[in-house]
């Protein structure tokens, strides 16, 4: 697919994305595209893909075997399909096209929410900036509060958030570690 056709291409839509995203093999192809460079095998994506699923490295032949299939029928058709890759079937090439940027937006929301991490983040950031500040002129209730508390009580608040956003994320961070 060339650039030109890409760019011309309309946003996709947010239900085609979430459906992408659903599928486990789907996700975690893209997943391991972009951190492998953007480009690979359906041989390599089913190795690393397998290794990921079943713990094993190198995975069992036959859940290689499934994950080949499953990669080379359905899986990268549909995502070559929306344009999100581009797979040759006879040469079994896989590569990521710059339309994955609209998809990789929604691989780090909170799904329930439809909130980024980086969202959520700035707004605790705006939060104890706008209470520190509040505090600083004197707005009541919020003055008699020791800055000190305030700053600490942010602080901690911030820290939770990250250590939540830590334990939600294991499986993805544990998954990049074993692929490196």
């Amino acid at each position: 697919m060339s650039t030109t056709v890409e760019e011309a291409e309309p946003d996709l839509e947010e239900r085609e994305i979430h459906e992408i995203l659903r599928n486990d093999r789907r996700r975690l192809a893209l997943e391991t595209l972009r951190q492998h460079g953007g480009e690979a095998t359906v041989r390599e994506l089913s190795e690393r893909i397998g290794t990921h699923e079943t713990g094993e490295d190198p995975p069992p032949r036959n859940k290689r075997q499934s994950v080949y299939v499953s990669l080379h029928q359905t899986h990268l058709p549909k995502l070559d399909e929306l344009g999100i890759v581009e797979y040759d079937p006879d040469e079994k090439d896989v590569a990521l096209t710059n339309r994955v940027q609209q998809v990789e937006v929604y691989m780090e929301v909170v799904p329930e929410y439809g909130l980024s991490w980086g969202e959520l983040y700035f707004g605790l950031g705006l939060l104890g900036i706008s209470t520190v500040v509040a505090a600083l002129v004197g707005v009541p209730g919020v003055s008699s509060i020791s800055l000190a508390y305030l700053v600490a009580g942010y602080f901690l608040l911030q820290m939770v958030a990250a250590a939540y956003h830590v334990y939600t994320q294991q499986d993805r961070i544990v998954f990049q570690r074993l692929l490196r």
